[in-house]
C-alpha cells in the first residue's frame, strides 16, 4: 500500500511549506490586490473567503495535486453511490441519501434505499403532526407540551446544537429538553418542573445498548409509572429511534413507536434521520424538510463542482495543510452568532471522533499529524477569555470564522457592533502588528521613551495567523442544513487525503467497555486485583469515602 508521504505531491508540499514558513500574509496581500477575488468561493447562501491562509497559488495547486493524486472525486464518488468505504465496519456511507430531496433512486445490496428514507420521512411527518397539534395525548387524555430526548453523542449533540441555533423558527407549542449525562443531576433537574401527563420521551440509540441513555431511559421510566401507577402508561409516552428494533421493544416500546436507523448511517451524521425528530417537533415538519434541502444543496455542490472551487475541498486541504504540514495543533469554531453557541461542541464530535486516528485504513501506523483538536466558543465571549491566546501565543491556532449578514433577532445596533469586531479580528489576527508601529504609535500619543522601551515588546502580535471567514447569509433552517453539510464533506475529504477511516470510533468504545467492567466493580464492592495501581486505589478511595458518606 502507497503511503500518502510517499506521494510526489506530499514530497513537494514538505518543500514547499519550508518555503511559505519564511512568508508573511500581510506582504502576500501587499503583492496582489486580487487575493480575495482568487481565493473565495461564493456559494448560494454563503461565502468561503480562504484568502487570509498562508498560500499562494502555488500553495494552492500544489494542495489540487494532492487531492487528485489522492484519487479524491473517485472516493467521493464511490460515498455518494453507495460503496462500502467505511471499511473497518463493511459498511455504507450514505447520510446524504438522507437529504436526497431529488429523490433519485440508489441501490444498496439490489434494493431501493431511497424508498425507505422517504418511508421513514411520512412515518415522522404523521407523528410530529399528531403531537403538535394536540392528536397524540398521555396516559390521562392531556396534550404533550414537553419532549426529552434521551440520546449521548450523534443522538444529542446534532439535534441540541440544530434546535438552539434555530430557536427563534420555534412557534413554542412544543418545549424541546436533552439529556445526554448519565450523571443523575441532568436528568433529575431537567424532569423536576415537567409534568409526567404532558411529557413525550424520545430514546435516541442505534443498537439500544448504549449505558449512558439506557440508564437514563429507564430512570425516565421510573418517573412516569411512579406518576400514572401503571406500566402500560409507557406506550403513550415513549418512542425510540434504533437500528435495533427488537432490543427497544424489550425495553417496553411499543412497536408502532419505534423510528428507523440503518447501520448505513453514522451517528455523528445522523440528524438528518429520525434522530432529528426532536427537530421536526420544535420547529413542525416542513423546517425539517427546508434543513434537509439546505444539506442537499451542498451535496449537489460538493459532488459536481471542480476540486478548485469546490468549497469543502478546499477547507480540507487547507486544514491539512495547517496542521500536517505547517504544525498547527488544534483549530478553533469561531462562531460570531449566538444562535450557533453549541456549533463548536458539535464540530469536536464531527471531526475529532471521525478523523482523529492514528492508522490507515489498512492499520499501518501514519507517520504524519493528522486531525488538529477542536476547540473555540462565540466571538465576542472569546474576544475576552481566550483570544489573547489566538493573538499572541508561541501557539499558531488557525480558526473559522463564521458569522451572519442579517440577524435572526434585529436589535438596533447590535448587529453592526458585532460584525464589526468579526471583521476586524481576521485582519488582526493576519496583519499582526511589529515593534516599529508598536513604537511609533506610542511615541505619537505622548509616551516618554522609558515608557515606550518598557512596554512595546508586549504590545507586539506577530500576526500570520490563518483564518477562514464563513459569512451566511441569514440563519434559517436551509443554511444551518447547507452549513453543517459543509463541514461533513469537508471531514470527509480530510480523512481520504489523510488515507483514515473516517466512520468508525474504536477509540469511544474501548473506554465504555472497561467502563461497564468497572461498574460491576463499584456494584458488587469486589475490585479486579489485575488493575493498575492507580486505577486500584481510586477505586478503594471511591469505595471507602462512599461508605462514610452520612
Amino acid at each position: 500500500m502507497t503511503m500518502r508521504t510517499s506521494l510526489n505531491s506530499w514530497q513537494a508540499l514538505e518543500r514547499h511549506a519550508q518555503k511559505m514558513k519564511q512568508q508573511h500574509m500581510s506582504e502576500l496581500f501587499s503583492l496582489d490586490k486580487e487575493r480575495f477575488n482568487k481565493f473565495s468561493i461564493k456559494l448560494p447562501t454563503m461565502l468561503l473567503d480562504y484568502s487570509k491562509n498562508l498560500v499562494t497559488s502555488d500553495t494552492m495547486h500544489k494542495l489540487i495535486a494532492l487531492a487528485k493524486e489522492c484519487d479524491i472525486e473517485s472516493w467521493r464518488d464511490k460515498m455518494f453511490t453507495g460503496e462500502r468505504i467505511n471499511k473497518t465496519e463493511d459498511r455504507a456511507v450514505l447520510h446524504t441519501a438522507l437529504r436526497n430531496r431529488k429523490l433519485s433512486p440508489l441501490l444498496l445490496d439490489g434494493e431501493n434505499i431511497t424508498d425507505y428514507v422517504e418511508l421513514a420521512l411520512a412515518k415522522m411527518k404523521a407523528f410530529t403532526e399528531q403531537v403538535r397539534h394536540g392528536q397524540w395525548k398521555g396516559y390521562s387524555g392531556k396534550r404533550i407540551t414537553d419532549v426529552v430526548n434521551i440520546g449521548v453523542g450523534g443522538s444529542n449533540l446534532g439535534p441540541q446544537m440544530v434546535t438552539e441555533a434555530l430557536k427563534q423558527y420555534s412557534d413554542d407549542s412544543i418545549t424541546v429538553h436533552y439529556v445526554s449525562n448519565v450523571d443523575g443531576t441532568q436528568i433529575a433537574n431537567v424532569l423536576r418542573p415537567l409534568d409526567p401527563e404532558k411529557v413525550l420521551f424520545i430514546v435516541s440509540s442505534k443498537t439500544f445498548t448504549t449505558t449512558e441513555t439506557m440508564t437514563n431511559a429507564k430512570t425516565a421510566v421510573k418517573w412516569l409509572v411512579s406518576s400514572s401507577f401503571d406500566e402500560k402508561a409507557v406506550s403513550k409516552h415513549f418512542v425510540a429511534v434504533s437500528a435495533n428494533k427488537e432490543n427497544a421493544i424489550n425495553f417496553g416500546i411499543d412497536p408502532d413507536n419505534i423510528f428507523d436507523m440503518w447501520d448505513w448511517v453514522g451517528g455523528r451524521f445522523s440528524l438528518w434521520s429520525a434522530i432529528g425528530l426532536p427537530i421536526a417537533l420544535d420547529l413542525g415538519f416542513d423546517k425539517f424538510i427546508e434543513l434537509l434541502e439546505g444539506a442537499h444543496e451542498i451535496d449537489e455542490h460538493f459532488s459536481q463542482a471542480p476540486l478548485e472551487a469546490n468549497a469543502p475541498v478546499i477547507l480540507a486541504l487547507l486544514s491539512v495543510w495547517n496542521c500536517t504540514f505547517l504544525g498547527a495543533k488544534s483549530q478553533a469554531i469561531l462562531p460570531y452568532d449566538q444562535s450557533l453557541h453549541m456549533l463548536c461542541a458539535y464540530m469536536q464530535q464531527a471531526e475529532m471522533e471521525s478523523n482523529g486516528k492514528s492508522v490507515t485504513w489498512e492499520g499501518i501506523e501514519v507517520d504524519y499529524p493528522t486531525v488538529p483538536s477542536i476547540w473555540g466558543g462565540v466571538g465576542i465571549n472569546g474576544q475576552h477569555a481566550f483570544y489573547q491566546y489566538l493573538h499572541q501565543s508561541n501557539n499558531v491556532v488557525p480558526a473559522d470564522f463564521i458569522g451572519s449578514v442579517e440577524s435572526v433577532t434585529p436589535v438596533k445596533g447590535h448587529h453592526e457592533t458585532l460584525m464589526a469586531n468579526f471583521f476586524a479580528q481576521t485582519q488582526a489576527l493576519m496583519n499582526g502588528v511589529d515593534e516599529q508601529q508598536v513604537r511609533e504609535d506610542l511615541k505619537a500619543k505622548g509616551r516618554m521613551a522609558d515608557y515606550v522601551d518598557k512596554v512595546a515588546p508586549h504590545k507586539v502580535h506577530k500576526g500570520n495567523r490563518p483564518t477562514n471567514t464563513i459569512l451566511i447569509k441569514r440563519i434559517s433552517p436551509s443554511t444551518i442544513g447547507s452549513l453543517i453539510a459543509l463541514y461533513e464533506h469537508k471531514i470527509f475529504a480530510q480523512g481520504i487525503i489523510l488515507q483514515i477511516c473516517s466512520f468508525d470510533q474504536w477509540g469511544v468504545e474501548l473506554g465504555k467497555g472497561l467502563a461497564n467492567k468497572i461498574e460491576a466493580e463499584l456494584r458488587t464492592g469486589v475490585v479486579n486485583p489485575a488493575h493498575d495501581s492507580s486505577t486500584k486505589e481510586l477505586i478503594h478511595y471511591f469505595q471507602t469515602m462512599k461508605s462514610t458518606t452520612v
